[in-house]
Protein backbone atom coordinates (compact mmCIF):
# COMPACT_ATOMS: atom_id res chain seq x y z
CA UNK A 1 0.00 0.00 0.00
CA UNK A 2 2.79 2.38 0.86
CA UNK A 3 4.95 1.52 -2.19
CA UNK A 4 1.69 1.97 -3.93
CA UNK A 5 1.72 5.69 -2.45
CA UNK A 6 5.37 6.46 -3.18
CA UNK A 7 4.66 5.34 -7.19
CA UNK A 8 1.76 7.56 -7.26
CA UNK A 9 3.84 10.64 -6.25
CA UNK A 10 6.53 9.59 -8.39
CA UNK A 11 9.05 8.94 -5.99
CA UNK A 12 12.48 8.30 -7.22
CA UNK A 13 13.86 5.42 -6.73
CA UNK A 14 17.38 4.12 -4.72
CA UNK A 15 16.83 4.91 -0.42
CA UNK A 16 16.71 8.90 -0.68
CA UNK A 17 15.47 8.96 2.80
CA UNK A 18 17.81 6.74 4.45
CA UNK A 19 20.18 9.10 2.66
CA UNK A 20 19.52 12.20 4.04
CA UNK A 21 18.84 10.41 7.75
CA UNK A 22 22.64 9.27 7.86
CA UNK A 23 23.81 12.38 6.45
CA UNK A 24 21.65 14.20 9.48
CA UNK A 25 23.71 11.90 11.97
CA UNK A 26 27.08 11.99 10.25
CA UNK A 27 27.10 15.57 9.37
CA UNK A 28 25.21 17.36 12.05
CA UNK A 29 25.68 14.90 15.18
CA UNK A 30 24.96 17.76 17.67
CA UNK A 31 21.33 18.12 16.39
CA UNK A 32 21.24 14.44 17.22
CA UNK A 33 20.83 15.74 21.55
CA UNK A 34 18.02 16.97 21.69
CA UNK A 35 16.10 13.99 20.10
CA UNK A 36 17.49 11.47 22.34
CA UNK A 37 16.19 13.58 25.21
CA UNK A 38 12.87 13.75 23.52
CA UNK A 39 12.78 10.43 22.75
CA UNK A 40 14.44 8.97 25.65
CA UNK A 41 13.52 11.65 28.40
CA UNK A 42 17.38 12.57 28.84
CA UNK A 43 18.80 15.69 30.43
CA UNK A 44 21.70 16.06 28.06
CA UNK A 45 22.50 19.95 28.04
CA UNK A 46 24.16 19.96 23.99
CA UNK A 47 27.66 20.17 24.85
CA UNK A 48 28.18 16.18 25.05
CA UNK A 49 30.38 14.23 22.16
CA UNK A 50 28.66 12.54 20.05
CA UNK A 51 30.99 9.28 19.21
CA UNK A 52 29.47 6.98 16.07
CA UNK A 53 30.29 3.29 15.64
CA UNK A 54 31.00 1.52 12.54
CA UNK A 55 27.82 1.26 10.88
CA UNK A 56 28.46 -2.19 9.60
CA UNK A 57 28.17 -5.60 11.15
CA UNK A 58 28.71 -9.12 10.56
CA UNK A 59 26.53 -11.36 11.65
CA UNK A 60 27.25 -14.98 12.02
CA UNK A 61 24.87 -17.43 10.96
CA UNK A 62 23.89 -21.23 11.57
CA UNK A 63 25.76 -22.52 8.33
CA UNK A 64 28.62 -20.66 9.27
CA UNK A 65 27.99 -17.56 6.58
CA UNK A 66 28.89 -13.77 8.06
CA UNK A 67 25.78 -11.80 7.05
CA UNK A 68 26.37 -7.82 6.68
CA UNK A 69 24.47 -5.41 8.25
CA UNK A 70 24.42 -2.12 7.78
CA UNK A 71 22.98 -0.38 10.19
CA UNK A 72 21.56 3.60 10.17
CA UNK A 73 23.39 5.21 13.40
CA UNK A 74 25.11 3.45 16.65
CA UNK A 75 26.51 5.93 18.70
CA UNK A 76 27.47 6.99 22.13
CA UNK A 77 26.84 10.56 23.97
CA UNK A 78 29.49 11.00 25.93
CA UNK A 79 29.33 13.71 29.07
CA UNK A 80 29.12 13.20 32.39
CA UNK A 81 28.61 9.18 31.66
CA UNK A 82 28.76 7.56 28.10
CA UNK A 83 25.62 5.89 26.84
CA UNK A 84 25.19 4.04 23.97
CA UNK A 85 21.93 4.66 21.53
CA UNK A 86 20.63 3.17 18.40
CA UNK A 87 18.69 5.16 15.71
CA UNK A 88 17.23 3.67 12.46
CA UNK A 89 14.80 4.84 9.68
CA UNK A 90 11.73 3.45 8.03
CA UNK A 91 9.74 5.17 5.50
CA UNK A 92 6.89 3.13 6.50
CA UNK A 93 5.27 1.14 9.54
CA UNK A 94 6.39 -2.13 9.55
CA UNK A 95 7.17 -4.91 12.59
CA UNK A 96 9.48 -7.02 11.08
CA UNK A 97 11.96 -4.12 12.71
CA UNK A 98 11.96 -5.27 15.40
CA UNK A 99 13.94 -8.78 14.28
CA UNK A 100 16.36 -6.29 12.89
CA UNK A 101 16.49 -4.25 15.73
CA UNK A 102 17.24 -7.34 17.46
CA UNK A 103 20.16 -8.12 15.41
CA UNK A 104 21.48 -4.55 15.82
CA UNK A 105 21.66 -3.90 19.26
CA UNK A 106 22.85 -7.03 20.12
CA UNK A 107 25.87 -6.59 17.35
CA UNK A 108 26.76 -3.32 18.33
CA UNK A 109 27.15 -4.36 22.45
CA UNK A 110 29.02 -7.59 21.10
CA UNK A 111 31.17 -5.44 19.29
CA UNK A 112 31.66 -3.19 22.65
CA UNK A 113 31.60 -5.82 25.18
CA UNK A 114 34.40 -7.28 26.99
CA UNK A 115 35.13 -10.69 29.31
CA UNK A 116 35.85 -10.13 32.99
CA UNK A 117 36.98 -13.71 34.80
CA UNK A 118 34.30 -16.00 33.57
CA UNK A 119 31.66 -12.91 32.68
CA UNK A 120 30.18 -11.21 29.25
CA UNK A 121 29.31 -7.73 30.30
CA UNK A 122 27.85 -6.04 26.98
CA UNK A 123 25.59 -2.95 27.32
CA UNK A 124 22.36 -3.03 25.18
CA UNK A 125 22.41 0.75 23.47
CA UNK A 126 18.96 2.58 23.78
CA UNK A 127 17.12 1.95 20.38
CA UNK A 128 14.57 4.02 18.75
CA UNK A 129 13.17 3.49 15.37
CA UNK A 130 11.61 6.72 13.39
CA UNK A 131 8.86 6.29 11.07
CA UNK A 132 8.13 9.09 8.59
CA UNK A 133 4.85 7.45 7.63
CA UNK A 134 2.42 6.47 9.90
CA UNK A 135 -1.58 5.55 10.79
CA UNK A 136 -3.61 5.43 13.62
CA UNK A 137 -2.35 1.75 14.47
CA UNK A 138 0.92 2.67 14.77
CA UNK A 139 2.28 2.10 18.58
CA UNK A 140 4.25 5.03 20.54
CA UNK A 141 6.18 1.94 21.64
CA UNK A 142 7.00 -1.65 20.04
CA UNK A 143 8.55 -3.82 22.13
CA UNK A 144 11.29 -7.24 22.35
CA UNK A 145 10.48 -9.67 24.98
CA UNK A 146 13.06 -11.87 26.28
CA UNK A 147 11.80 -15.22 27.77
CA UNK A 148 14.68 -17.03 30.14
CA UNK A 149 14.32 -20.35 31.93
CA UNK A 150 13.28 -18.54 35.12
CA UNK A 151 11.80 -15.35 34.28
CA UNK A 152 11.23 -12.98 31.15
CA UNK A 153 12.24 -9.41 30.37
CA UNK A 154 10.77 -6.80 28.20
CA UNK A 155 13.34 -4.49 25.99
CA UNK A 156 11.22 -1.14 24.78
CA UNK A 157 11.67 0.85 21.76
CA UNK A 158 10.41 4.28 21.23
CA UNK A 159 8.82 4.93 18.13
CA UNK A 160 8.80 8.51 16.37
CA UNK A 161 6.01 9.30 14.78
CA UNK A 162 6.98 11.97 11.96
CA UNK A 163 3.51 13.01 10.81
CA UNK A 164 2.84 13.38 14.92
CA UNK A 165 4.50 16.70 14.95
CA UNK A 166 3.48 19.95 14.11
CA UNK A 167 6.12 22.47 13.19
CA UNK A 168 5.47 24.69 16.09
CA UNK A 169 6.27 21.58 18.35
CA UNK A 170 9.81 20.66 15.87
CA UNK A 171 10.80 24.51 16.63
CA UNK A 172 9.71 24.80 20.35
CA UNK A 173 11.75 21.03 21.36
CA UNK A 174 14.46 22.24 19.10
CA UNK A 175 14.23 19.03 16.91
CA UNK A 176 16.52 20.43 13.95
CA UNK A 177 17.24 16.63 13.03
CA UNK A 178 14.01 16.18 11.99
CA UNK A 179 13.03 19.06 10.26
CA UNK A 180 14.29 17.49 6.20
CA UNK A 181 11.18 15.20 7.40
CA UNK A 182 8.53 17.71 7.39
CA UNK A 183 7.03 17.13 4.57
CA UNK A 184 6.11 13.65 5.29
CA UNK A 185 3.18 15.31 7.46
CA UNK A 186 1.41 16.14 3.89
CA UNK A 187 2.44 13.04 2.66
CA UNK A 188 -1.30 12.61 1.79
CA UNK A 189 -2.17 15.67 0.88
CA UNK A 190 0.47 16.31 -1.49
CA UNK A 191 -1.75 16.37 -4.16
CA UNK A 192 -4.53 18.24 -3.25
CA UNK A 193 -2.18 21.71 -1.92
CA UNK A 194 -0.58 21.15 -5.22
CA UNK A 195 -3.42 21.79 -6.63
CA UNK A 196 -5.05 24.12 -4.65
CA UNK A 197 -3.27 27.74 -5.08
CA UNK A 198 -4.67 28.78 -1.07
CA UNK A 199 -3.69 25.50 0.19
CA UNK A 200 0.06 26.33 -1.48
CA UNK A 201 0.49 29.33 -0.54
CA UNK A 202 0.14 28.18 3.21
CA UNK A 203 2.50 25.25 2.64
CA UNK A 204 5.33 28.10 1.65
CA UNK A 205 4.99 29.91 4.72
CA UNK A 206 5.59 27.05 6.53
CA UNK A 207 8.75 26.28 5.30
CA UNK A 208 9.51 30.52 4.55
CA UNK A 209 9.28 29.59 8.88
CA UNK A 210 11.41 27.19 8.91
CA UNK A 211 14.12 28.89 6.39
CA UNK A 212 13.81 31.95 8.93
CA UNK A 213 14.00 30.19 12.33
CA UNK A 214 17.32 28.36 10.92
CA UNK A 215 18.59 31.70 9.50
CA UNK A 216 17.68 33.25 13.36
CA UNK A 217 19.27 30.47 14.97
CA UNK A 218 22.56 31.16 12.84
CA UNK A 219 22.76 34.96 13.29
CA UNK A 220 22.39 34.08 17.35
CA UNK A 221 25.39 31.26 16.58
CA UNK A 222 23.24 28.59 17.75
CA UNK A 223 24.04 26.48 14.56
CA UNK A 224 26.96 27.01 12.15
CA UNK A 225 26.48 27.69 8.81
CA UNK A 226 27.25 24.41 7.60
CA UNK A 227 23.83 22.78 9.75
CA UNK A 228 21.69 25.61 8.25
CA UNK A 229 22.86 24.87 4.70
CA UNK A 230 22.84 20.79 5.78
CA UNK A 231 19.12 20.89 6.98
CA UNK A 232 18.07 22.92 4.36
CA UNK A 233 19.80 21.15 1.36
CA UNK A 234 18.48 17.50 3.07
CA UNK A 235 14.88 19.05 3.27
CA UNK A 236 14.92 20.25 -0.34
CA UNK A 237 16.01 16.82 -1.34
CA UNK A 238 13.36 14.74 0.98
CA UNK A 239 10.79 16.91 -1.15
CA UNK A 240 12.48 16.35 -4.40
CA UNK A 241 12.25 13.04 -3.90
CA UNK A 242 8.48 12.83 -2.30
CA UNK A 243 6.89 15.41 -4.32
CA UNK A 244 8.67 14.35 -7.54
CA UNK A 245 5.44 14.52 -9.42
CA UNK A 246 4.26 17.75 -7.73
CA UNK A 247 5.75 20.49 -9.96
CA UNK A 248 4.41 23.20 -7.99
CA UNK A 249 5.30 21.80 -4.51
CA UNK A 250 9.41 21.59 -5.20
CA UNK A 251 8.90 24.72 -7.11
CA UNK A 252 7.51 26.99 -4.44
CA UNK A 253 9.39 25.14 -0.92
CA UNK A 254 12.59 25.67 -2.98
CA UNK A 255 11.99 29.46 -3.82
CA UNK A 256 12.03 29.98 0.27
CA UNK A 257 14.39 27.21 1.23
CA UNK A 258 17.53 28.20 -0.65
CA UNK A 259 17.16 27.73 -4.44
CA UNK A 260 19.00 24.67 -6.55
CA UNK A 261 21.45 22.69 -5.05
CA UNK A 262 24.62 22.58 -7.50
CA UNK A 263 26.83 20.17 -5.74
CA UNK A 264 25.44 19.85 -1.92
CA UNK A 265 26.41 23.60 -1.22
CA UNK A 266 27.14 23.12 2.97
CA UNK A 267 29.78 20.52 1.98
CA UNK A 268 31.16 22.60 -0.63
CA UNK A 269 31.79 25.50 2.31
CA UNK A 270 33.11 22.64 4.75
CA UNK A 271 36.00 21.91 2.31
CA UNK A 272 36.91 25.81 1.18
CA UNK A 273 36.86 26.06 5.08
CA UNK A 274 39.15 23.14 5.12
CA UNK A 275 41.31 24.48 2.33
CA UNK A 276 41.73 28.31 4.00
CA UNK A 277 42.38 26.10 7.18
CA UNK A 278 45.23 24.20 5.03
CA UNK A 279 46.23 28.11 3.63
CA UNK A 280 46.70 29.47 7.28
CA UNK A 281 48.36 26.42 7.60
CA UNK A 282 50.84 27.12 5.53
CA UNK A 283 51.32 30.40 6.05
CA UNK A 284 51.61 29.86 9.86
CA UNK A 285 53.95 26.76 8.76
CA UNK A 286 56.22 29.56 6.71
CA UNK A 287 56.17 32.34 9.42
CA UNK A 288 57.44 29.17 11.42
CA UNK A 289 59.70 28.24 9.27
CA UNK A 290 61.30 31.63 9.32
CA UNK A 291 61.18 32.59 12.83
CA UNK A 292 63.00 29.07 13.41
CA UNK A 293 65.70 30.33 10.91
CA UNK A 294 66.16 33.87 12.64
CA UNK A 295 67.00 32.09 15.63
CA UNK A 296 69.40 30.00 13.78
CA UNK A 297 71.16 32.93 12.69
CA UNK A 298 70.95 34.36 16.09
CA UNK A 299 72.58 31.33 17.95
CA UNK A 300 75.67 31.45 15.29
CA UNK A 301 76.31 34.77 16.03
CA UNK A 302 76.46 34.25 19.93
CA UNK A 303 78.40 31.47 19.36
CA UNK A 304 80.72 33.26 16.91
CA UNK A 305 81.23 36.31 19.43
CA UNK A 306 81.64 33.81 22.04
CA UNK A 307 84.44 32.07 20.51
CA UNK A 308 86.02 35.53 18.87
CA UNK A 309 85.23 37.80 22.05
CA UNK A 310 85.64 34.87 24.30
CA UNK A 311 82.46 36.48 26.16
CA UNK A 312 79.87 34.25 27.78
CA UNK A 313 76.59 33.72 25.70
CA UNK A 314 74.74 36.67 28.01
CA UNK A 315 77.50 38.90 27.43
CA UNK A 316 77.07 38.23 23.60
CA UNK A 317 73.22 38.56 23.76
CA UNK A 318 73.54 42.04 25.50
CA UNK A 319 76.03 43.42 23.01
CA UNK A 320 73.77 42.38 20.52
CA UNK A 321 70.65 44.02 21.91
CA UNK A 322 68.52 40.30 21.91
CA UNK A 323 65.19 40.50 23.06
CA UNK A 324 64.21 38.66 26.42
CA UNK A 325 62.07 36.27 24.47
CA UNK A 326 64.86 35.77 21.99
CA UNK A 327 66.62 35.42 24.30
CA UNK A 328 65.28 32.33 26.69
CA UNK A 329 64.93 30.72 22.73
CA UNK A 330 68.95 31.09 22.33
CA UNK A 331 69.52 29.91 25.93
CA UNK A 332 67.70 26.42 25.82
CA UNK A 333 70.32 25.63 22.66
CA UNK A 334 73.19 26.18 24.66
CA UNK A 335 71.89 24.21 28.02
CA UNK A 336 70.37 21.64 25.68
Amino acid sequence: MAEEADRDAGVQTGTPYDDVFRTMLNDCRQLIIPLINEVFGENYTGDEQVVFFPNEHYLNQQDGEEDKRVTDGSFSIIGAESRKYLLECQSNPDSSMLVRMFEYSTQVALDEGKVVGNTLEVEIPGCAILFLRSTGNTPDTMYIHFKFRDGFFTYDIPVIQMQRYSLEELLEKDLLFLLPFYIFTYDRKLKEYNANEEKLFALKAEFRMIADHLNELEYRGQISTYYKKTIIEMSEKVVDNLAAKYSNIKKEVRSVMGGKILEYEAKTLLRQGQQEGIQIGRQEGLQMGQQKGRLENLVQNVRSLMKTMGWTADQAMDMMLVSEEDRKAIASRFHA
